[in-house]
């Protein structure tokens, strides 16, 4: 009998912290911010959002549509006192508009603080090199005069060139031969982050999640292929096919990382893995990611679920694969721009466990982002094998 009392009592405590009373605000309505408006749906969250564009992809999902920069201060602010909890989509945003509502005690996650290390790819690299986190040998080149000991220090006769600040999907990325730059040949005329190239190298990506108690869950790493125009990822799958110390090393690698940045979030790890089997840490990403994507048919908790509850203050869920998958990302073609239709979208559409994601954009733009197909099998051989098939039948035609 006295079991009725308490139990009702934990409910009734329950009841009072369900997350359907949360209203959070995302910085950018993209499709990343679509996706995560859409995992939020069996809590009833509300979702505020600011973008300047009224018909982003996320707006028609979102209770409200603040449109402005994102880096207007005003706007910020505005979104920031409608909701609750505040998360990002994309890292190029007033970061000290944000930390100044941190300062007044506003919720964001993850904190400001982290972004503003995230958003320089030379602070970035500082910040793992003081925490003793196994990154490529680089320079920070923050004025011409700089290249001189830059190239002194680094060896090789190509280096990766990228912008310390404003590169974003393969844009700010120069691969450059040392004989160009020592005459002068320069890829861009701003502080960059220099680092020693690494040849044939095979990239990871690993999904780290970190609650309000500090808790932390870690999903399967990713295999990553990038398409080498674009620099973007346009093929990845998990499980990978590394052996076990790699794997090991890679993960162990990545939660030092975000133990590092001591934040609440969600935190995509790229690694690069040379010839020798080395693994080092390439970037971080602090939001959900394209090597992510996946998650949403292929686990128990996807990455969007995943930073649902985070931001509501929930326990993480559970990061287990259901079986293993791949993810081809549909991107506009170089031909044409304007209207689009994905064509073959009966095929598509009747091949066993096959996902379409269309990402509510209203015209196709080289090398744009329109969507992205999850495939899953039961082995990874298997799978391997669908993709490519799947693959051969990925065409952005004119609307």
């Amino acid at each position: 009998m006295l079991l009725v009392p308490s139990i009702l009592l934990n409910l009734h405590s329950i009841l009072a912290t369900l997350p359907h009373k949360q209203t959070i605000g995302i910085i950018g309505g993209g499709q990343l911010g679509k996706m995560l408006i859409e995992a939020s749906s069996p809590y009833n969250f509300k979702y505020h959002i600011l973008e300047n564009d009224a018909h982003c992809p996320a707006a028609h999902l979102a209770e409200k549509v603040i449109v402005g920069k994102l880096t207007d201060d005003v706007k910020i602010r505005e979104l920031a006192q409608s909701v609750d909890v505040l998360t990002y989509e994309i890292e190029h945003i007033n970061t000290d508009t944000l930390l100044d509502l941190e300062a007044q005690g506003k919720k964001i996650i993850p904190s400001p603080k982290v972004l503003k290390i995230i958003q320089d790819k030379g602070l970035q690299k500082q910040f793992y090199t003081q925490h003793g986190i196994k990154t490529a040998p680089y320079f920070v080149v923050n004025r011409t005069e700089d290249w001189t000991a830059c190239l002194a220090q680094l060896k090789g006769e190509k280096l990766a060139v990228k912008l310390c600040k404003g590169g974003y999907d393969g844009k700010g990325v120069a691969l450059c031969n040392r004989q160009d730059l020592e005459n002068g040949n320069y890829p861009f005329d701003a502080p960059c982050m220099v680092e020693v190239y690494i040849p044939n190298v095979r990239e990871l990506a690993i999904i780290v999640a970190r609650d309000q108690m500090g808790d932390i869950k870690v999903f399967p790493e990713v295999e990553m292929f990038f398409n080498p125009t674009s620099n973007l990822v346009e093929f990845l799958f998990s499980p990978s096919r590394f052996n076990e110390t790699i794997i090991t090393e890679a993960k162990a690698l990545a939660l030092k990382v975000v133990e590092s940045f001591n934040t609440a979030g969600l935190f995509a790890v790229e690694l690069f893995i040379d010839e020798n089997n080395e693994v080092s840490v390439n970037e971080t990403a602090p939001r959900p990611h394209n090597s992510g994507h996946h998650t949403i048919e292929a686990f128990y908790t996807s990455q969007y679920e995943q930073l649902n509850r985070i931001l509501a203050g929930y326990p993480l869920g559970d990061t287990a694969m259901i079986k293993p998958a791949a993810m081809l990302n549909i991107t506009g073609p170089t031909t044409f721009s304007g209207p689009f239709q994905l064509d073959n979208l009966t095929y598509l559409l009747k091949s066993q466990g096959v996902y379409v994601h269309l990402y509510n954009k209203q015209e196709s733009k080289p090398h744009r982002k329109l969507g992205h197909i999850t495939v899953l099998a039961d082995t990874l051989e298997t799978l391997l094998e669908k993709a490519e098939a799947i693959k051969s039948h990925i065409k952005i035609i004119p609307a």
